[in-house]
């Protein structure tokens, strides 16, 4: 058999088996359309390599006859996914299926410079994976700034400046490798909703992420739309605010406590504008807020004609009581908008997208042909507690 065919239906068995695991190499040949000879030297390759390993038997449903489950090892590496934020810093690790072993969150120390605060982030890495770590595949951290592919710099990122400068990457590259993903935390934020939360039936969708900024993710047939300098998305740019002003400044966190602030209006957190019992001048702070969020969606819309948009973020979570009537003013813009629903992963949204790019990078490197990423891993419910979703140390 020519290299390239023996590379490409071992490819094509092991993405399955990814997808699937357990299965049967019967399963396989049916879903890889390869014949049942072809299938069962691809798998002894492939366990002889490690990658896959037969269980207990299943009864096939012919009679007389038994079928041995097939497994991919998914305990053979582990990878862990950052969400890096202004506030906390957000970690999980994952195996080779990405079921998440272990998570957890950290301040993140904004007074470090940028080659402190990236030697800080490469020891948290290590420290969550712990006695995994050598097994360690793969990392990818989510940015709160754009990210731009061919060169991965990084910009846009007003609240934590420090992951701008170059040296950021080169302590991070040098302290865990350049097989190191990097991308915009809003990506990431989709990508774990596709996955794992709100988006899982979405092959098209949009993402925006409402807190100390406006962030959004966009997704395409199953796959990120990224742009040549990582802008695709970024409504928050938008000058449709007093004079021009950003529309970020109108729905995030700091810009509603600026506002509050210009009108001697005393509140403790955004939140307050979102209470069941806001009125007068809060009341009509949170329409100007929901208009600008309108003028986001009815974008996202005409833009994407996505199938579903996604909202997270500490502002989404606040407005989620509004949300239908949200909805039904998207619906009366654009007839043909779909349904906008809340973020089901939580706190952990950016983290598990991360946990899915860094997969996708070791995937690649096992064989894995680009065209079945959108398979790998397999979109689940991971069945993690609201104790887990939540903000916790």
């Amino acid at each position: 058999m020519e290299p390239e065919v023996s590379n490409r239906n071992r490819a094509a068995v092991l993405a399955h088996v990814l997808e699937a695991s357990p299965t049967t190499r019967a399963a396989a040949a049916t879903a890889t359309g390869l014949s049942p000879a072809t299938v069962s030297r691809m798998v002894d390759a492939l366990m002889s390599e490690g990658l896959l390993r037969e269980t207990d038997e299943v009864a096939s449903g012919r009679r007389g006859r038994r079928a041995t489950l097939l497994e991919a090892v998914a305990d053979r590496s582990v990878v862990v996914g950052v969400d890096l934020g202004a506030s906390s810093a957000r970690f999980i690790v994952a195996d080779l299926l990405g079921q998440p072993l272990h998570h957890r969150t950290c301040p993140t120390p904004t007074d470090r410079g940028p080659a402190e605060l990236a030697a800080w982030l490469a020891e948290e890495v290590v420290a969550t994976a712990g006695d995994l770590a050598d097994r360690l595949a793969a990392v990818a951290i989510g940015l709160p700034g754009a990210v731009r592919r061919h060169d991965r710099r990084v910009f846009s990122a007003p609240n934590l400046p420090q992951v701008e400068q170059p040296v950021f990457l080169d302590v991070l590259e040098e302290r865990l490798g350049p097989g190191l993903d990097l991308d915009n935390d809003s990506n990431y934020a989709l990508l774990g909703e596709q996955r794992f939360g709100a988006a899982r039936s979405a092959p098209t969708a949009v993402m925006l992420t409402v807190g100390a900024g406006l962030g959004a993710g966009v997704a395409l047939d199953g796959r990120l739309l990224r742009g040549r300098n990582g802008l695709v998305g970024e409504f928050g740019h938008l000058p449709v605010g007093p004079l021009g002003s950003p529309l970020e400044h109108l729905v995030t966190g700091p810009g509603i406590m600026r506002r509050a602030a210009e009108l001697g209006v005393d509140i403790a957190s955004p939140a307050a504008l979102f209470s069941p019992d806001a009125d007068g001048q809060l009341l009509a702070m949170r329409r100007h807020v929901e208009q600008a969020l309108l003028v986001v969606l009815t974008a996202a819309v005409v833009s994407y004609e996505p199938d579903t948009i996604v909202l997270g973020g500490r502002i989404a979570r606040s407005l989620a009581p509004h949300l239908d009537g949200l909805g039904e003013d998207l619906r009366r813009t654009v007839p043909s908008a779909p349904p906008v629903v809340p973020a089901q992963l939580g706190d952990l949204s950016g983290a598990l997208g991360a946990v899915v790019a860094a997969l996708h990078r070791v995937y690649l490197g096992l064989g894995v042909g680009e065209q079945d990423l959108v398979r790998v891993p397999r979109p689940r419910d991971l069945g993690l507690a609201e104790s887990d979703l939540a903000d916790a140390g």
